[in-house]
C-alpha cells in the first residue's frame, strides 16, 4: 500500500470515528500517524520535483510581513499605500500572479512588504497557486490577514490553510523537550497537569516518530497536534495582524456590529480609499515588537537620527552581528545609558539585553 493509500485510509477512519472520552486516545494516535504521513508525502514530491516548492524572495529591511487573502481583496492596493511599490491593481481575479514586494518606512524601520497571489480554499493540497504562495509565508515576521467586509468569515480559512502547512499564527512553540537516549524506554515527566492527552498517548505518538527512548519534559498542557508538531520540527510561528478592508462600503454600524460578533480583533480600512492607513501602520509596528537602539560613538556622539531597529528582547551580541558579522570576534565590552541599566554609562557584557530607546556604545579590542 502506498502513501496516498495509507494517508486515505487513515482520513476515513477519522471521519467514521466519533471524538469522545473513550476515542480521543484512539483518535489522538491516528491524527499522530495522518501528520506523519503527510510529511513524508511532502518530502517525497519535492525530492522528485528536485526544488523546494516556492517563489525566490530575498528577505531586506528589519523584517518581513506578507498580505494574505482571497482573490481581490484589496491587497495590491493596499502594498501600494503601504510602500512604494506598484502592484498592479485591477477587480478582477488573479490580478496577482507573482509576489510582489515594497519598502515600508516607519518610526526608522524599514519593514517589507510582501503582496502575494490570492488564497483559495484547498491552497495548502496545491489548488491554484496555493502551495508556492504559503512557502513564502513561513519566513515571515508578521502575517497580514487581508479581509473584505462582506467576507469576514474568510478570515478562518486562511488561517485553516497557513495550519495546513505547519504555520502557526499566535502561537509560542510548545513547550516541551524530547531528549532522546541510547536506551532506557521513554521517561516522561510532567511539570504541568496534563488534561489533554494520557502519559500513555505520549508514548505511543513518540514511538509512531520512531522515537523508543528519551526523556521527555512536558511544561505545558499540550495535545496530540503540539506535541507532534515538536516530532516533525518543521513548524514556524509568526504573529498576525487582521485588516478588515473596504470599510468605506459600510456605514459605521455595520463595522461596530462586526467587532462586537467576530472573535477576532481587526483594524478597519479603506485601501481605495486611503482610510485609517496610517494607523494600520502604527500597528503593523507594534505588533513586530521593535525597539530602537541609538548607536553612540566613543568620542561622546550619538546617533539620535538613524536607530538601530532590532526585535524586543535583542542582546549587545545581535546589535554586533546586525553592524558587522565579525565585529563579536573583537567585542570587548559596552557602555549602556537607558532603561535597561541602574545609571548611564554602565558597562555590560555581550548578552546584556537592550530596551527601547538604549543608547548603545561598543568597545573592541
Amino acid at each position: 500500500m502506498g502513501l496516498p493509500e495509507k494517508i486515505k485510509k487513515i482520513e476515513d477512519d477519522l471521519l467514521k470515528t466519533q471524538v469522545n472520552k473513550k476515542t480521543e486516545h484512539h483518535v489522538g494516535l491516528l491524527r499522530a500517524k495522518l501528520a506523519r504521513l503527510k510529511s513524508e508525502q511532502e518530502e517525497q514530491q519535492s525530492r522528485r520535483s528536485g526544488s523546494s516548492v516556492g517563489y525566490d524572495v530575498k528577505k531586506s529591511g528589519d523584517a518581513t510581513v506578507v498580505l494574505i487573502g482571497l482573490p481581490s481583496v484589496g491587497k495590491s492596493t493596499l502594498l501600494n499605500r503601504l510602500t512604494n511599490a506598484k502592484s498592479k491593481v485591477a477587480s478582477y481575479k488573479f490580478t496577482t500572479l507573482e509576489v510582489v514586494p515594497g519598502m515600508m518606512e516607519y518610526n526608522g524601520a524599514r519593514i517589507q512588504v510582501l503582496d502575494l497571489p490570492g488564497i483559495i480554499k484547498g491552497a495548502s493540497s496545491g489548488r491554484g497557486l496555493g502551495k508556492r504562495v504559503l512557502a513564502v509565508a513561513r519566513s515571515a515576521d508578521l502575517v497580514l490577514f487581508i479581509v473584505d467586509v462582506f467576507q469576514p468569515e474568510a478570515r478562518g480559512l486562511l488561517e485553516r490553510e497557513l495550519r495546513t502547512t505547519g504555520i502557526r499564527v499566535d502561537q509560542e512553540p510548545p513547550n516541551v523537550v524530547i531528549e532522546p537516549t541510547s536506551g532506557g524506554g521513554i521517561t516522561v515527566t510532567k511539570l504541568t497537569r496534563m488534561t489533554r492527552m494520557t502519559e500513555e498517548l505520549v508514548k505511543e505518538i513518540l514511538r509512531v516518530y520512531d522515537v523508543n527512548s528519551a526523556r521527555v519534559m512536558v511544561r505545558e498542557d499540550i495535545d496530540d497536534e503540539r506535541l507532534v508538531d515538536v516530532l516533525l520540527g518543521n513548524r514556524v510561528y509568526a504573529p498576525s495582524l487582521t485588516v478588515m478592508n473596504k470599510i468605506d462600503l459600510v456605514n459605521t454600524g455595520f463595522t461596530t456590529e462586526l467587532s462586537k460578533k467576530l472573535k477576532y480583533k481587526f483594524v478597519p480600512i479603506s485601501a481605495e480609499g486611503n482610510v485609517n492607513v496610517e494607523a494600520l501602520k502604527e500597528e503593523i509596528y507594534k505588533r513586530l515588537d521593535f525597539v530602537r537602539i541609538y548607536m553612540r560613538r566613543r568620542t561622546g556622539e550619538t546617533d539620535f537620527e538613524e536607530p538601530m531597529i532590532v526585535k524586543n528582547g535583542s542582546t549587545v551580541l545581535q546589535i554586533c552581528d546586525k553592524v558587522h558579522r565579525g565585529m563579536k570576534e573583537d567585542f570587548r565590552y559596552a557602555l549602556v545609558w537607558g532603561k535597561s541599566v541602574r545609571f548611564g554609562g554602565q558597562r555590560v557584557g555581550i548578552a546584556h539585553k537592550l530596551m527601547d530607546q538604549d543608547v548603545l556604545t561598543i568597545v573592541t579590542k
